[in-house]
């Protein structure tokens, strides 16, 4: 089978004054269809770097990414955005949608972008709103939602494209924990239906309802592997960081962060 993701030997690496800072030191790594993936790490280790190469936001100082098969480290930046548009959807901190639209247009918005027809538009959306649960609030502003519902708009408007990937990027960062668990058991939702979803965040009771946990730490990744897996959270060399302390109760004790 075919990786839908795959970092060969990926270096990032920035000029800070006379010093070289390696956002990303050697990153190989692959993703297949289907599977529910935590990028995690703390500020600093590399993560939304990959997260930005991943999206095609960015390409990297040397080594090779491939997004379903196809080279893209040294595409223009046109023709990352064709690839982007064709095969992310992107599911942000801040939902991003715009006020002045109803959910709907909201939706429909990178359709219209992307040049689909309107009855083709309406019909995405439509479906992508029942597959979140809120294709009763299709007429609605974003300012008649409450946050949990703003960012399952978000999460449809990434759905309407029909993306190869779901990238979210710290989904629930903006929501208070209740309703962070609740954007979570969709993402959840939407990968027992099929979809890859690769979820970045510095939070491991976030990372640990993945499946599967990427750690980066200073550029190089330091674990890759089970969630469930108690290494996947506890590092030795992280003990001092209060962030880290009891995050092995986690597993077993589903606490949310």
């Amino acid at each position: 089978m075919e990786h839908l993701i795959e970092f060969r030997d990926i270096y990032k690496i920035y000029q800070m004054g006379e010093e070289e800072v390696h956002a990303l030191d050697g990153v190989s790594m692959t993703i297949d269809p289907g599977e529910f993936v935590a990028i995690v790490g703390q500020s600093g280790s590399g993560k939304s770097t990959a997260m930005n190469i991943i999206g095609c936001l960015d390409v990297p100082t040397s080594g090779t990414y491939h997004l379903g098969g196809i080279d893209v480290s040294t595409m223009e930046d046109d023709q990352q955005a064709e690839i982007r548009n064709k095969m992310l959807g992107f599911i942000f901190q801040q939902y991003n949608l715009i006020p002045k639209l109803n959910v709907q247009e909201n939706v429909e918005l990178p359709l219209l972008y992307a040049g689909v027809s309107a009855e083709e538009r309406h019909e995405r959306a439509v479906r992508s709103l029942e597959r979140v649960g809120l294709a009763d609030k299709r007429k609605n502003l974003p300012s008649q939602l409450s946050g949990g519902q703003q960012q399952r708009v978000s999460i449809a408007r990434a759905l309407a494209g029909n993306p190869s990937v779901i990238l979210a990027d710290e989904p629930t960062g903006a929501l208070d924990s209740r309703t962070g668990r609740e954007v979570l058991t969709f993402l959840q939702k939407l990968n027992a239906e099929g979809d890859t979803v690769v979820l970045i965040t510095h939070d491991n009771s976030i990372a640990v309802k993945a499946k599967r946990i990427i750690r980066l730490q200073d550029g190089k990744i330091i674990y890759d592997g089970d969630s469930q897996d108690p290494q996947a959270v506890v590092q030795p060399h992280e003990e001092e960081s209060s962030e880290d302390d009891g995050f092995a109760a986690l597993i077993g004790e589903g606490v949310e962060g």
